[in-house]
């Protein structure tokens, strides 16, 4: 199958290599020359694990091309999947600019029959819009069929995720793209995982709701980590005797301090905002929005309890990106965290294994660490925020030797309060 993805960030990147991968002749259409030249001599300008293997070895056998000319692109393959960003408006609406030029260069450009395949998040009735620019910009009316076929890709597990799917949602309107669709995944169809068909405005749905559902669980979680601590029980066995229930199960039930990352804060004020333009009001979903951006703050009380005035305290930070795999910083708890500390005089050292690149362009007045035990020298707390696996199995006496006050504020729970505080750490959790 000859295909084009348009738009070359996490989605695109990663949707490319892989069909590729499956045997399809893939072209990557971008607009930022600079990342075309990058991917097109292997060079990768994102961390995600497994990508550069994806790409290098499919450009070399010639099964992946990257290209700024979307003539070129849209003319050349009878699929094009449209993989361009939806960020967030002020408002929690989602912006649709990248989704609409992409709809009008297709229009302008297709010269046959073709299947447009929304691989972006967008809200429910997108794909009746696109068809409405694809139209106005045609030049010459040729048919073609618009698909939803949403991406459940999370970043640092993006290349598995896509080969080793849950499930792959297909939202068709006619036999025509359904066996086209079916064609391009019958790979990983093969393997025994599910597709599963519906028609487009339900697959576009599906998306918004699985992941509203699971920022629902953290937020869940985050809420009853207070109670905990007020009540004296502990969030991590609260969480392991929730999950033993069949009807739960344990994924996505450990506190924290907040989600972040390009989908479930945008999703969830998408849904909102969505919800609202049909009368809808999502009491609950709102609720989920409102506890994530508190449960980004609720540590800062209580390292000013702890340490009392903040102004010229050095305070360490160990995890930046919003999550571990990925130098992605897009509403990071991180940057939350570390402004408000800075608002209180509160100076700052940090370290993150991919992500100090990205937070050098948000986060300022900030020292930065290649060791996180450098990052300890000189600082009266540690504030753990990213789960990072490198932290997990450090040498904590050589970590409370190098701190100027054992203090340590965990707000993932990777470490067990006991063994802390039996070293000589005063140690705070979430809910524990």
């Amino acid at each position: 199958m000859k295909i084009t993805i348009i738009g070359t960030g996490y989605v695109g990147s990663v949707t490319g290599a892989c069909l590729a991968d499956l045997g399809n002749e893939v072209i990557c259409l971008d607009v930022d020359k600079e990342k075309i030249e990058k991917f097109s001599k292997g060079i990768i300008p994102i961390y995600e694990p497994g990508l550069s293997d994806h790409v290098k070895r499919n450009v070399r056998e010639k099964r992946l091309t990257f290209t700024t000319d979307s003539r070129k692109a849209i003319q050349g393959s009878d699929v094009i999947f449209i993989a361009v960003g939806t960020p967030s408006n002020d408002d929690g609406s989602v912006d649709m600019r990248y989704i609409d030029s992409a709809a009008a260069d297709i229009g302008r450009h297709m010269n046959c029959y073709k299947v447009i395949v929304d691989k972006s998040t967008v809200p429910v009735g997108t794909a009746d819009k696109v068809k409405d620019i694809i139209r106005k910009n045609q030049k010459e009316k040729h048919d073609f069929d618009l698909v939803s076929n949403p991406e459940f890709l999370r970043e640092g597990e993006a290349i598995k995720d896509f080969m080793n799917p849950d499930r792959v949602v297909i939202g068709v309107e006619n036999a025509k793209a359904r066996e086209m669709m079916l064609e391009i995944y019958k790979g990983i169809e093969r393997t025994g995982k599910p597709v599963l068909v519906t028609d487009v405005k339900t697959a576009e749905m599906i998306k918004y709701a699985s992941n509203a559902m699971l920022a629902t669980r953290i937020s869940f979680m985050n809420e009853l980590a207070r109670l905990c601590e007020k009540a004296g029980a502990d969030i991590k066995m609260v969480a392991k005797g929730m999950g033993l229930d069949t009807r739960i199960g344990p994924r996505f039930l450990q506190a924290g301090v907040g989600y972040g990352g390009s989908c479930f804060p945008k999703d969830v004020k998408g849904l909102i905002s969505t919800a609202k333009d049909y009368g809808i009001d999502m009491k609950i979903v709102t609720a989920v929005e409102e506890v994530n951006e508190e449960q980004k703050r609720w540590m800062i009380p209580k390292i000013k309890k702890e340490l009392g005035d903040l102004k010229n305290k050095r305070i360490a930070i160990w995890g930046l990106a919003f999550k571990p795999k990925t130098d992605d910083m897009r509403e990071a708890p991180s940057i939350t965290i570390i402004n408000e500390l800075q608002k209180e005089g509160a100076k700052i050292t940090a370290f993150d294994p991919e992500a100090e690149h990205t937070a050098k362009h948000i986060l300022k007045n900030i020292d930065y660490t290649k060791d996180p035990y450098e990052t300890l020298k000189g600082c009266d707390a540690l504030v753990i925020v990213t789960e990072w696996d490198e932290f997990r199995n450090l040498d904590l006496n050589k970590v409370k030797s190098m701190l100027k006050r054992p203090i340590v504020f965990d707000g993932r729970n990777i470490y067990e309060p006991k063994e802390m505080r039996k070293l000589g750490f005063i140690y705070h959790g979430v809910g524990r």
